[in-house]
């Protein structure tokens, strides 16, 4: 007689927080964000001479490649406006949003990182995000323009003022990501899981979902009984 050992495979229940088009844009955003840093950066170190690998392999040289793919990002960016039309008020509406207890939420995160235990918090984006959606969307809109300018001036004190507004964010925004990613990558206990949401399909356990977006997945049950619903930044 034989024993059957297999151990049947547990379905985790799950919920999509981002769709696929989503993903993809904020994929070319975060690419195209992390070469124009690391072009910009070489150029502001003084290595314009050295070429970087990417400069070799294309054979253009860095401050050309830190242009295209400054161009390139100004594409993706107006792509995602035409993508997210009929998303951007709701998603400007709940990064300046504002409720009782975000102080709180705040005052209480860096415990809540190490352990999970996040207070309830009523938006999409939890209190962390709103600050992050700020000074991410605002700063690379920023540089962006700023770059544009630089390309379209030639010299003279508009275009000394353009390039030390273009350097001065670049610090914020350049640490902001490095912290996006730290929590994005679900390294940190409290943000285990947070990854998935973005990744595989957009679709995280519903435990996460609850931990972190508690009144998001509320009202994806309420609205639709459960069921996959409305995504964040989705259509």
């Amino acid at each position: 007689m034989t024993t059957d050992h297999r151990v049947r495979r547990i379905r985790v229940p799950t919920v999509e927080r981002n769709r696929r088009g989503t993903r993809w844009l904020h994929g070319g955003i975060y690419v195209g964000t992390l070469l124009l840093l690391a072009t910009g950066g070489w150029l502001w170190l003084g290595r314009e001479g050295d070429p970087t690998l990417l400069a070799v392999i294309t054979g253009l040289p860095d401050i050309e490649l830190h242009k295209i793919i400054g161009l390139v990002l100004t594409a993706i960016g107006l792509v995602g406006t035409g993508y997210w039309l009929r998303r951007i008020g709701a998603f400007v509406r709940e990064t300046f949003r504002w409720d009782r207890g975000d102080l709180h939420w705040r005052a209480r995160w860096p415990v809540a990182v190490l352990t999970g235990r996040f207070r309830r918090h009523e938006g999409d984006f939890d209190p962390g995000q709103r600050l992050a959606n700020l000074v991410l969307v605002g700063g690379l809109l920023i540089l962006v323009l700023t770059g544009l300018g630089l390309i379209m001036v030639r010299g003279g004190p508009v275009f000394v003022v353009l390039h030390w507004v273009h350097l001065l964010i670049t610090f914020p925004v350049t640490a902001m990501i490095i912290g996006h990613v730290l929590i994005a990558s679900g390294v940190l206990p409290g943000y285990r899981g947070a990854w998935r949401s973005m990744h595989l399909g957009g679709r995280l356990p519903r435990a996460v979902a609850r931990r972190l977006w508690p009144a998001w997945l509320d009202r994806q049950d309420r609205d639709h009984g459960g069921a996959v619903s409305r995504r964040v930044g989705g259509r």
